[in-house]
């Protein structure tokens, strides 16, 4: 809406000159009529001293000064004068909170700064300069006195119960500060916290922090920290507490070896208790009742003095603090002769090197082991099959027609001490059984190799008319090579 009415309302050139020449005649107003200086906002603490200053300043030196007035304004609505100077009269100091604690610097109307020492809390509020003027009237400055305050921290731990309800265990405080202080707590152990905050008649803060939880034995002598953090400390406050949680006791005997033979002097056990407050009492009995004779109490200590037959018993230790009582029994078993015991540490090494030779004669036996099925591995048949026979004289033939099907001879079978020749060249084989030879060459019939015919070893091979007739040979069949007749 407004860009439409500016668009149907141009401004002209002439009225935006008059537009910035206004603007800058009012800053110039504005900046001719702040002739008071001030300071915006001081700070100070309780105790001090500090310095409210004011200067008056007429450029044109037309300005008549009559008076000057510090005028304190602790709430809205409340003024009263605390400080006057007049060029004829003097000084004057009218409200007698401010009474010898309020003085001109300077005794002159030009510059009219005041000190306020040994202040207080309650002095924070406005301070205003104030210059009666002729033609002008008045003029004023303003300076705001923010008071503050250290807090005084402390912190300190609540002895509680080991119970099963959150109780308060540490508190923190930061009291007197202002502003308010922050305090936080880190802790190892679970739990949480709550703050609360008090406002004082003078301004300050009072901060509170407790820090709850469910204490147990093992919270005892456990560590919190409270870190307290306000404006006017250069660091945060820290300080660390521990835990003070307190328990019945928990009792423990040691010392028996379980070597209490007859004759041994000054066998002694110890009762340990774990408890707070410690322990007021601790009472030594056994399951007889009175203890042997041979035994002798000091404090949680028992000795026996001389070993026998009597202490072949039962020991019972009771401890009590404040919150309650607990016991501890043990039983002590009386052997005849003394039991040799091994130092631990010379069992220690003794496993420790029969350990070692175990593992260096593996390690040998391994070794051997290796080699030797590596020397096997080297050794053994050839991993491939070898080829199957070639026809002597057709090698080439054989290997150009790879599909032509194998062929046997019918032969009559060989008596025994007959012998036949392969066809490939190979030695004379003589035929040892008669029934049996079959068998041994796989299931097939033997064959002879007439290569060892008389004037027939090479023409025969090349006669036609006496080629054996082809055979198919089924699947699962042994493959003999062809044979001659002798």
């Amino acid at each position: 809406m407004a860009r439409d009415y500016a668009a149907r309302c141009p401004v002209s050139p002439v009225t935006n000159t008059w537009l910035v020449a206004a603007v800058i005649i009012l800053a110039a107003q504005g900046v001719d009529a702040q002739k008071v200086r001030v300071e915006e906002e001081v700070e100070a603490y309780p105790q001090a001293s500090v310095d409210l200053r004011c200067q008056f300043i007429d450029g044109g030196g037309l300005t008549k000064l009559t008076q000057v007035s510090w005028i304190w304004e602790p709430i809205d609505g409340q003024r009263d004068n605390i400080a006057v100077f007049h060029p004829v009269y003097g000084q004057s100091f009218p409200n007698l909170s401010f009474k010898d604690r309020v003085m001109f610097l300077q005794n002159n109307l030009e510059n009219p700064s005041i000190r306020i020492s040994n202040l207080t809390m309650s002095d924070a509020g406005r301070y205003t300069c104030e210059y009666a003027t002729y033609p002008t009237g008045n003029e004023q400055g303003t300076t705001t006195l923010i008071m503050l305050a250290k807090p005084k921290n402390s912190a300190g731990v609540v002895t509680v119960q080991a119970g099963t309800k959150s109780v308060v265990v540490a508190r923190c405080e930061a009291a007197d500060g202002k502003p308010a202080a922050t305090i936080k707590w880190l802790a190892s152990v679970g739990g949480n916290h709550s703050t609360s905050t008090t406002n004082g008649p003078d301004g300050t803060v009072t901060v509170r922090s407790e820090y709850r939880l469910v204490p147990t034995a093992t919270d005892n002598d456990r560590e919190v920290t409270c870190l307290v953090e306000q404006r006017t400390q250069e660091r945060p406050w820290v300080h660390v507490l521990k835990l003070s949680v307190e328990y019945p006791p928990s009792v423990s005997i040691e010392g028996y070896d379980s070597n209490w033979y007859v004759g041994r002097s000054d066998a002694v056990l110890l009762c340990l208790a774990n408890a707070n407050p410690a322990p007021t009492t601790i009472t030594w009995t056994s399951a007889s009742g009175s203890l042997p004779e041979t035994v002798v109490v000091e404090d949680n200590k028992l000795t026996v003095r001389k070993v026998d037959d009597a202490v072949n018993t039962t020991f019972i230790c009771e401890v009590k603090n404040k919150h309650g009582a607990s016991r501890h029994q043990l039983t002590t078993f009386v052997i005849e002769e003394e039991r040799k015991l091994i130092q631990g540490s010379s069992t220690g090494v003794i496993v420790g090197s029969v350990l070692g030779a175990l593992i260096f004669v593996g390690l040998i036996i391994g070794l051997i082991f290796l080699f030797l099925k590596l020397h096997r591995d080297g050794e053994g048949p050839p991993k491939h099959k070898p080829p199957p026979p070639v026809k002597a004289g057709s090698s080439t033939e054989m290997l150009n027609k790879p599909s032509e099907p194998p062929t046997v001879t019918e032969t009559a079978p060989l008596s025994p001490g007959e012998v036949y020749y392969e066809p490939t060249g190979g030695e004379p084989v003589t035929n040892l059984d008669d029934e049996s030879t079959g068998a041994l060459n796989g299931g097939a019939p033997p064959v002879l190799d007439n290569s060892a015919a008389g004037g027939h070893h090479g023409n025969d091979l090349e006669s036609s008319n006496h080629e054996p007739p082809a055979a198919n040979i089924s699947r699962g069949e042994s493959f003999v090579s062809p044979a001659m007749y002798v």
